[in-house]
């Protein structure tokens, strides 16, 4: 498929046009970054000298996101987005999708998907990656004289996109029907979700990781349109269910909450981040809120006293795989699981906090009684909210006092306090540390001396002689 027409340089021109842009931010991935001069040279062949054009990779989170930040660098008035995209909603720019145009045997798709029509007495609802979203009229047209053939009485239904201009709102829309990763549907009245078989066309990448968790009660299959094969067994999804379960009890043993941002674009995320403050303060527990760009091993070490993480991001990157990591990382709707008492667990799975039910400070019943803990397996007390301001204010003095006294004489401190876990704040926990920094010996009255340090390469340092050993 030849480039004009994969990243529609006609249609993305008209809509620069329509709208009278000058600056322009072209977002490309990393696996798409090699066209991104050839599709730039194409767009101004098109809009002319007047459109300043900027090519923008590697970015700050998720490529799947629009990147506002980086577009902000250049005062962008627009972002055009190319390849995969979670169609999450914006929050200062408005963005144009080009999905690009993956190969697809339409018939051999159109076979697989009438034989699960034909084994199967159940509905069914086609959804699809949405680089495969220009096959879809296609399928549909192939796939209509087949359904009147069979006379079955059972229906498909297609999944699609609604628009591919998405304009910056400040909350999440909430759409009627379903929405997910940018597509959505509708279904009969009296229907229910669990009564259809999936259709999945496209590869097993983090929107189709989304589809299984969100969707886990129904029953699916997926269309590999690259080697042309049906897939049917999907059992992981239950493993992957079960993991996240044992995170959600291991987060509600936790004192300490780091609150990851994993996007500065996404419409709603502050909005997100003050309710997950107010959800861990309303619980007892102490939260800070960290920016560090996409999240690594390396990076949350330097934050041990942290007991548990919560990632505030799109859905296709909410989920990271902690196992490497020194705590646990989980998803905004997991932390409303694991910090409120009135939720409980019940199979069903949320990626996308837009539209999150989450209790409003305050609002969370907390009982005197004791929580049995299935990771220490025992019954303990959570620490209890304060019930006013003022209360909270004087805790938070006699905290501060106590870790002061506990920075003055960290010898006092108990063997338990060391135990990952029973610090009640940062300040706490870095108090039981034993390496606090360097001393700066204020047993001596006067200023401590400096030292001059070495000199040279790692090679063969200044103070060293050509074996290696120091010279006298």
């Amino acid at each position: 498929m030849d480039l004009l027409s994969n990243y529609e340089i006609s249609r993305t021109a008209d809509f620069i046009r329509s709208r009278s842009f000058t600056r322009v931010a072209l977002q490309f991935p990393d696996d798409l970054l090699r066209d991104s001069t050839k599709v730039a040279r194409a767009l101004r062949s098109e809009l002319g000298r007047r459109v300043r054009l900027f090519v923008m990779a590697d970015t700050a989170y998720g490529s799947c996101c629009v990147d506002e930040v980086g577009a902000a660098h250049v005062d962008a008035e627009c972002v055009i987005h190319y390849g995969h995209a979670c169609m999450s909603p914006t929050t200062t720019l408005p963005a144009f999708f080009v999905f690009g145009k993956a190969t697809i045997d339409v018939d051999d798709c159109v076979q697989s998907l009438h034989h699960c029509l034909s084994t199967n007495n159940r509905p069914i609802l086609v959804l699809l990656g949405l680089e495969y979203l220009h096959a879809l009229q296609d399928i549909k047209a192939a796939m209509s004289p087949r359904l009147q053939c069979t006379g079955s009485g059972l229906m498909v239904t297609y999944a699609e996109v609604t628009s591919t201009i998405i304009n910056p709102s400040e909350d999440c829309d909430r759409r009627k029907g379903f929405f997910l990763g940018g597509l959505t549907w509708s279904i009969p009245t009296g229907h229910k979700m669990e009564e259809y078989l999936l259709f999945w066309i496209g590869d097993e990448d983090s929107a189709f990781a989304n589809m299984i968790l969100t969707l886990n009660s129904c029953e699916i299959v997926r269309y590999d349109a690259k080697r042309s094969q049906l897939l049917k067994d999907f059992s992981h999804p239950k493993k992957i269910l079960r993991r996240r379960y044992y995170l959600v009890e291991k987060a509600k043993d936790a004192n300490i909450v780091g609150i990851l941002v994993g996007t500065l674009g996404v419409a709603g995320f502050l909005d997100l981040i003050k309710q997950m403050k107010d959800l861990i303060e309303g619980t007892g527990k102490k939260s800070y809120t960290l920016i560090m760009g996409r999240p690594n091993s390396a990076k949350l070490a330097n934050f041990p006293e942290c007991d548990v993480f919560v990632y505030v991001s799109c859905a296709q990157t909410a989920l990271l795989d902690s196992k490497d990591f020194l705590a646990p990382v989980i998803t905004p709707y997991e932390a409303v699981l694991a910090f409120s008492r009135a939720k409980e667990w019940t199979g069903e799975y949320m990626l996308d906090f837009c539209g999150l039910d989450i209790p409003a400070f305050g609002s969370v019943n907390h009982t005197e009684e004791a929580r049995f803990s299935f990771i220490r397996g025992a019954y303990i007390e959570d620490v209890q909210p304060t019930g006013n301001g003022g209360q909270r204010i004087e805790e938070t003095l006699a905290l501060a006092e106590s870790t002061e006294k506990a920075l003055s004489s960290s010898n006092q401190l108990t063997d338990s306090i060391l135990f990952k876990g029973t610090a009640r704040s940062g300040a706490e926990f870095f108090a039981a540390r034993s390496f606090q920094g360097l001393s700066l010996q204020p047993e001596n009255p006067s200023p401590p001396s400096l030292l001059i340090g070495r000199s040279g390469r790692a090679a063969g340092y200044a103070d060293e002689n050509q074996q290696g050993r120091y010279s006298s």
